[in-house]
């Protein structure tokens, strides 16, 4: 039940585009017991479904600027390659902590920035 619950919110935050892996990774490790490696692998398969159901929705509100697709998908393949092999040859505990201070980060952007993009702006291109 707990995993469903999990699920549940996870796929309503991921519609919304935020990123269902923000909620269900720390929660599958936090209040699952799940090792966080073992998270990723769920989450990665989550994704598949959730993702196509709100990029289907999307589509048809037209809110997908198809130029870009090709470009991001390539970089995403790319990113995601590296980052498993990374992923997978560090020790559990410290991917936490790069997880943590990942979402720690975009918190703080998110909270400071979303809304307000003139006053970002520097940290957008500066990057």
């Amino acid at each position: 039940m707990l995993e469903a619950l999990l699920g549940f919110i996870a796929g309503t935050v991921s519609g919304m585009g935020m990123g269902g892996g923000t909620i269900l990774i720390p929660s599958l490790v936090l209040f699952a017991g799940i090792e966080q490696k073992t998270a990723q692998g769920i989450n990665l398969l989550y994704f598949l479904p959730s993702a196509v159901s709100a990029l289907v929705l999307h589509i048809r509100n037209k809110q997908v600027k198809t130029k870009s697709i090709l470009f991001l998908v390539i970089g995403g393949l790319i990113g995601a390659s590296i980052g498993s092999i990374i992923a997978v040859r560090i020790e559990n505990d410290l991917l936490k902590k790069f997880f943590a201070i990942f979402l720690i980060v975009m918190g703080i952007y998110e909270f400071f920035c979303k809304g307000n993009e003139k006053d970002c702006q520097n940290i957008n291109t500066s990057t």
